[in-house]
């Protein structure tokens, strides 16, 4: 994995730069999500490691299976991905480029686990205390877990609290074990 992502991240440093300086973020990252989620497709795994065939073949069919959700510069980049046989790379190029353009932007995801759905008073509480822990905007995307028992889990790129009373409850067996 970390020699994938090491291939991976020249072309997503470029792919990032150059929406950056066009202005073009947002758009560049759900076109690169749309071709990853193609490129991860079984099928289309075979498609690319199929030795009888070209990689402009390759790219122009995966852009045609894209159709118009990518643009002109996203096909250009499936191009140069092609000619240098990156194209099943897709995946962890968008996962890098998700994290450019965050750190970018100063913002990051925030996943909340909770037993109950909250209420949206105690989600803005919540996404308020992360983002000044983080010193960054957060994007909070809430799910429901009843196996947590009741409080929450929170995961923000590598941090992770545990706050729920299933954690707590691991945490005594663990002790009283010991």
């Amino acid at each position: 994995m970390a020699e994938l992502t090491t291939l991976a991240r020249p072309y997503a440093k470029a792919a990032f730069a150059y929406a950056r300086d066009n202005q073009a973020l947002a758009e560049w990252h759900a076109q690169l999500q749309t071709v990853a989620a193609v490129v991860a497709d079984r099928r289309m795994q075979a498609l690319l490691r199929d030795p009888s065939r070209d990689g402009h073949e390759l790219a122009t069919m995966l852009a045609d299976v894209c159709g118009d959700a990518i643009g002109d510069p996203v096909h250009n980049f499936l191009a140069v991905l092609s000619e240098n046989k990156r194209l099943s790379l897709l995946p962890q190029i968008t996962v890098l480029f998700a994290g450019y353009k965050a750190n970018f932007e100063k913002s990051v995801d925030v996943e909340v686990v909770s037993a109950f759905e909250l209420a949206d008073e105690m989600t803005q509480k919540l996404a308020a205390a992360l983002g000044k822990r983080l010193q960054r905007e957060v994007n909070v995307h809430n799910t429901t877990d009843a196996s947590l028992l009741g409080g929450v889990l929170i995961r923000a790129g590598d941090l992770v609290i545990d706050g729920s009373v299933r954690g707590r409850l691991n945490k005594l067996a663990t002790a009283m074990n010991l």
